[in-house]
């Protein structure tokens, strides 16, 4: 038997099948150990065959088999997404194992537990330590091994072991996150509405269900009965958010009405926990995966209906090789598999909602909330009348009134800033010099806490400026607002509040997210100030007030999305008032206020919206009437980048000048962060009426890169920095 190996190295040189004779217990599938030149690498069995070209004799055997980490799904998952992105077979491969796993860093974990051997023997008089250690054991029936030795002594345990009175067991310990929450919960009874969008969902013939729900509309207990149906027929499901911090929420939910059944897998876990999430959903232990982007790959079998929550976040693209969008590949499961794809989202995105629009996903809508309580009462602060009233803090005399009120009726509030830091840039007032980072053409941000400046491309922190090192001056300006200087601000107006802070700088710790969110859903806090992670998904009974501080600030961005994500952004945060009895209120500050987005945003007019957007990306031919196509060359040389993006551009330009009539627009330009961590960016950037050109575009932007050089595409690139 011949079995074709896939080498795990992540080289165009070497991303080819390789033959090898097979071993006793090599599957597809398998990972194993084999020669390569003078060293043995891992390798991924992608197929096995009788024979080979070469002659069985000729062939050099695998070394060892370490594990079946792949399943047939994922081994032709990972050949798709290697042909749609043109990215090594093996870089691919890795997507589906944790990567401490394939390092060999972590494996199952033990435990020796003491168990009885012997109930009948009996220590003699004199023994006081074993006979207490028995007299334990007995009680207990089952103790980890050192944590009897530790309370009884070493000497008198292993007296009991020799003399086989106890025996020692060895038992796989289950480094589970969140391993102490509710396994218990009972589903509650769909409203007329819910049990109706369930049945449009079963009944469709359509892969690909958009469910589209204002927030608080019940999307969530909808999610939870396909998964429930799912298990019933004996098949798993895969759960993706958007958010880190939506997980552990989303978690306690499914493991409250699912149990053990539930595994998490996100980049925020130890690798021993990673690692046995994953083993549970590879051995079909627990049968549904939650997390983020990367839970798409996870080792499910039988999937019997995935669920994309939030589905318009751009969370879902990988700014990392492979660059894929989450969306795709997860329809491409779907297909796989045969079930249903659920996308849900107050706010889906054009595309989304267009292809419903069209017939070519179902469309579901819950337009009202679950318990009929009317969306909150939008407040709109003119910005502009409160600086020429004097009020240069960042909260209007309505949100302050809004927030005293909140404050008094023991309710909670939320205000949104989606800018960390103290103060967005430091400028000297003498010469004009801004301080930027060395190793980004960016600016740093000021972080108060910490007394020092921030670079939040590449993380790093540089130490506070006394004076400028451009004139010597000492007239240094703070510019911007962040959620650092919020808070501090919150803390001034209102000394008795407790204050919560969530963004970058407050959840870097183990279950920082969580933690954060269990103290305000546990009334330990009464206001809570944050980034977009705590936009979307987040359900509080008891916030009552919600404050957007600079409602503007998405909107103007050089971005054909601008408009889109800033009527997102305010729609979701807004939907985290007034969900439960209490009437919500929203107070949007903005210094435009006339703005026809924002305007939509207030009246939470989506279709309005929608309609807007969609003539306006039609008439501009933006996606989704065109296809943004970006390749990006990178270098820490520029000469070197600029070296290899000749030869780029002039296979491109080729391309174009044969298909003038399918392009928009073509050029190669600097990118507008020109620099990031230390590597010089630039780019060819291009707008297509169709996807026919893609492929070649990968083939001949790819086949440039070097060892020094980075080459990549993004298609329709959710950041354009």
């Amino acid at each position: 038997m011949t079995a074709e190996v896939i080498v795990d190295i992540a080289h165009s040189e070497v991303d080819k099948i390789f033959e090898y004779r097979a071993v006793e217990g090599v599957e597809e599938g398998s990972r194993v150990r084999v020669p390569f030149g003078r060293q043995t690498v891992d390798g991924y069995v992608v197929r096995l065959k009788e024979g080979s070209e070469y002659g069985d004799d000729r062939l050099k055997s695998i070394s060892s088999v370490i594990d079946r980490a792949l399943t047939r799904e994922t081994l032709a998952l990972a050949r798709r997404i290697s042909e749609r992105y043109r990215c090594p077979m093996a870089l691919t491969l890795r997507l589906f194992l944790p990567s401490e796993m394939r390092r060999g860093e972590v494996r199952e974990a033990f435990v020796n537990i003491a168990v009885i051997a012997d109930p009948a023997f009996v220590p003699s008089g004199r023994a006081k330590a074993q006979a207490a250690a028995l007299e334990f054991l007995k009680e207990k029936k089952r103790v980890p091994y050192t944590a009897l030795c530790k309370k009884f002594g070493a000497s008198a345990v292993k007296a009991l072991a020799d003399k086989g009175a106890l025996r020692v067991e060895r038992e796989k310990i289950n480094r589970s996150p969140l391993a102490g929450a509710p396994a218990s919960g009972q589903a509650r009874v769909l409203t007329p509405a819910q049990s109706a969008a369930v049945e449009s969902i079963q009944n469709s013939d359509r892969t690909v269900q958009l469910l589209h729900g204002v927030t608080g509309s019940g999307k969530t207990e909808i999610y939870l009965t396909l998964i429930a149906k799912t298990l019933q027929e004996g098949k798993s499901a895969i759960f993706l958010v958007p958010e880190i911090s939506l997980t552990p929420q989303m978690l306690l939910q499914l493991r409250a009405r699912f149990g053990s059944a539930a595994a998490i897998l996100h980049s925020g876990l130890s690798a021993g926990e990673k690692f046995d999430e994953w083993h549970r959903l590879r051995t079909g232990e627990a049968k549904i995966a939650i997390g983020a982007r990367s839970a798409v790959f996870a080792p499910v079998e039988n999937v019997g209906v995935i669920i994309m929550d939030e589905e318009h976040d751009g969370s879902y693209s990988s700014e990392t090789n492979p660059r894929y969008n989450t969306g795709e590949i997860a329809q491409w499961r779907a297909e796989y598999n045969g079930c249903k794809l659920i996308l849900g989202s107050a706010t889906p995105s054009v595309e989304s909602y267009l292809k419903a629009t069209e017939g070519e996903y179902n469309l579901v809508e819950l337009p009202e909330r679950i318990n009929k309580n009317p969306l909150p009462e939008m407040i709109v602060a003119d910005m502009r009348r409160e600086v020429r009233r004097g009020n240069n803090t960042p909260f209007s005399a309505a949100l302050r009134e809004e927030l005293e009120a909140c404050l008094q009726s023991g309710n909670q509030a939320i205000l949104f800033l989606n800018r960390r830091g103290f103060a967005q840039s430091v400028v000297c007032r003498d010469c004009g010099y801004v301080v930027k980072c060395k190793q980004c053409d960016v600016s740093l941000t000021y972080h108060s806490e910490e007394n020092c400046l921030k670079c939040h491309f590449c993380g790093t922190s540089y130490h506070m400026l006394s004076a400028c090192p451009e004139c010597g001056g000492v007239h240094l300006s703070y510019t911007g607002t962040g959620t650092q200087k919020v808070t501090g601000e919150l803390k001034k107006l209102f000394p008795s509040a407790r204050i919560l802070r969530m963004d970058v700088d407050t959840t870097g710790g183990k279950e920082g997210h969580y933690k954060i969110l269990k103290k305000f859903a546990d009334r330990e806090a009464d206001i809570l100030v944050g980034t977009q992670m705590i936009a979307k998904g987040h359900d509080f009974p008891a916030v009552t007030l919600v404050g957007i501080l600079d409602a503007d600030m998405s909107l103007h961005f050089s971005d054909y999305r601008s408009g889109e994500r800033t009527f997102q952004l305010i729609t979701q945060v807004s939907g985290r008032s007034g969900r439960a009895k209490e009437k919500g209120k929203v107070v949007l500050q903005t210094y435009d206020p006339e703005n026809y987005i924002l305007r939509f945003a207030m009246d939470y007019d989506y279709k309005g919206f929608f309609r807007h957007e969609i003539a306006v990306r039609k008439a501009t031919s933006f996606p989704p009437f065109a296809k943004i196509v970006r390749v990006m060359v990178t270098a820490e040389e520029e000469s070197k980048a600029l070296e290899v993006l000749k030869p780029v551009w002039f296979s491109l330009q080729e391309l174009f000048e044969e298909n003038r009539e399918k392009f928009l627009f073509f050029n190669k330009m600097k990118s507008p962060v020109k620099r990031i961590q230390n590597r010089f960016r630039y780019q060819v950037l291009m707008r297509l009426t169709d996807d026919a050109l893609l492929p070649q575009i990968y083939e001949r932007a790819l086949r440039e890169k070097t060892r020094d050089v980075l080459v990549y595409v993004e298609e329709n690139p959710a950041n354009l920095s």
